[in-house]
């Protein structure tokens, strides 16, 4: 299939591409920004998926630009997975302004796509998403997990409303918490960095419990989900789940993966959780049997224990 894709300098973003185009689809990715304006790991991703999609820089999804790149030749798929993550952590998200990003242009859109033939749209979600996943109800409903969480919500019901109305196939890929090579330093990288300098990480949030997944894994889903979404009117949804627990347990689970791997004592100090400002479970529902996607676990954490082994040896 010929996909046009929007979002691949993310961390997920680039996996896809990537795993789009190994599995033999042909790849338009649009960017943002000139190859030359990104840095640190963002051009690591973004030199990694131009090595396997046709890139177009200078582009922002519903700009007059993107419009013309929709009209100048047919594609099967529009994969939209960038969104507005500026400031994503903070409570002074912009929301509304986030939405309009989102969604600059999507009836025009839309028709443009609809008039060269194109039948699907896939979007990406997040389990932080008001009523998406499973976890702590409040009231009868799953709130948003945050500003951030509420945009993406409310993008989805733009698209799924505009696409109904065009007359196309919605597929909406849910993302829970992604980990492995490439990812900005959050969680893992922390545990990481702590055991290569000697330290114990401490682990404060032991109780909430989370989705972790390997972006392998996540990727593989993700072309699954691209290549058996169906052609008639309609809305589909996938919820990759896997690692579902605790941070505390998946605390565990990561130091006993990578220790053997990278030779390296991986202890941990546990806090008391006293506090949970954040829904203490949220998690994606979809089990996927791996060897149907042709996923090795073991195989993933060989290739995040080789990503992040040079990057950790002048910390030691």
């Amino acid at each position: 299939m010929r996909i046009l894709f929007t979002g691949a300098s993310s961390f997920t973003g680039c996996w896809f591409v990537r795993a789009l185009a190994a599995a033999g689809h042909t790849v338009v990715a649009t960017f943002r920004q000139p190859a030359e304006a990104y840095e640190g790991v963002r051009a690591e991703r973004v030199r990694l998926a131009t090595g396997a999609c046709h890139p177009v820089y200078g582009v922002s999804f519903g700009d007059e630009a993107f419009l013309q790149l929709v009209v100048s030749e047919p594609f099967d798929v529009l994969a939209h997975h960038a969104a507005d993550v500026t400031n994503y952590k903070s409570p002074d998200f912009d929301v509304a302004a986030a939405v309009a990003s989102n969604t600059r242009g999507l009836p025009r859109v839309l028709a443009a796509l609809q008039a060269r033939e194109c039948r699907r749209v896939v979007l990406t979600g997040s389990v932080f998403e008001p009523g998406e996943g499973a976890g702590e109800y409040e009231h009868g409903v799953l709130r948003a997990f945050s500003p951030y969480g509420l945009s993406k919500g409310l993008t989805a019901e733009m698209f799924r409303y505009y696409v109904a109305v065009a007359g196309l196939r919605l597929g909406k890929f849910v993302i829970p918490n992604p980990f492995g090579p490439c990812e900005e330093p959050r969680f893992t990288a922390y545990l990481l960095r702590s055991w290569a300098a000697g330290e114990t990480p401490a682990i404060r949030t032991p109780a909430y419990v989370r989705d972790n997944i390997h972006v392998s894994l996540l990727a593989a889903a993700y072309v699954r989900f691209v290549a058996e979404l169906p052609t008639v009117p309609g809305f589909s949804r996938c919820a990759p789940s896997q690692y579902a627990e605790t941070q505390g347990a998946f605390a565990q689970r990561f130091a006993a993966a990578i220790a053997p791997r990278l030779g390296l004592p991986c202890p941990l100090r546990f806090e008391q959780q006293k506090e949970f400002p954040e829904p203490r479970v949220r998690i994606n529902t979809d089990v996927f049997a791996t060897e149907d996607l042709h996923w090795n676990e073991d195989a993933a954490w060989d290739e995040l224990a080789a990503w992040y082994r040079p990057r950790l040896q002048h910390t030691g």
